[in-house]
């Protein structure tokens, strides 16, 4: 398994990345009304190619297909799984043999109506008796948001319960503006 992360969002030369990406890439970025969601897309898929690059010698653009909850497969190497996310502050990528999933977001306060909707008793109890309740929340988000998208089932009224440490191994890193999180 390689995970890649970038935070290079305005580093990246747009006009030259859209020239070298798949067709396919090209005309879903360019759907992005503003820049940073173009930015975002473009660098998603370079990190992709970069990581298939490294880890498996795949130099060709990746084409995608998707399931019907929007999951995207890489098309003609149904034993390579990928997973792409992005916030305003970082894009993040990870590639495996097996199912994975990840989920990168910002750091931001957090609605308490969000908090009852998405989190389990337990859940809630471990981000009010938190010293950073918002950190605490991001990270549960990223851990259900990574294993909804390992699962490739979309969001659904079960993110209560999506979290499942005992069946599933789960990385969370946390930066100074993010935190992402691998579901494998």
């Amino acid at each position: 398994m390689i995970t890649l992360v970038s935070e290079e969002v305005w580093g990246l030369d747009l006009e030259a990345a859209l020239k070298e990406i798949s067709a396919q890439r090209r005309e879903q970025a360019l759907k992005f009304r503003h820049e940073l969601g173009q930015r975002l897309c473009v660098l998603a898929y370079q990190l992709l190619k970069q990581g298939l690059r490294k880890e498996y010698g795949i130099t060709e653009n990746p084409i995608f297909e998707y399931n019907e909850h929007g999951k995207p497969a890489i098309v003609g190497h149904p034993d390579i799984f990928f997973n792409l996310s992005h916030c305003k502050e970082a894009v993040a990528c990870v590639i495996s043999n097996h199912p994975v999933g990840i989920d990168v977001e910002s750091m931001r306060e957090y609605r308490e109506s969000l908090i009852r909707y998405t989190m389990n008793d337990n859940e809630i109890r471990e981000i009010e008796s938190s010293d950073d309740p918002a950190t605490t929340f991001i990270r549960l988000w990223t851990m259900k948001e990574a294993t909804i998208k390992m699962m490739g089932v979309g969001i659904s009224d079960g993110m209560k319960s999506v979290i499942d440490t005992t069946r599933y191994k789960y990385t969370t890193v946390e930066r100074q503006r993010y935190v992402y999180t691998v579901c494998e």
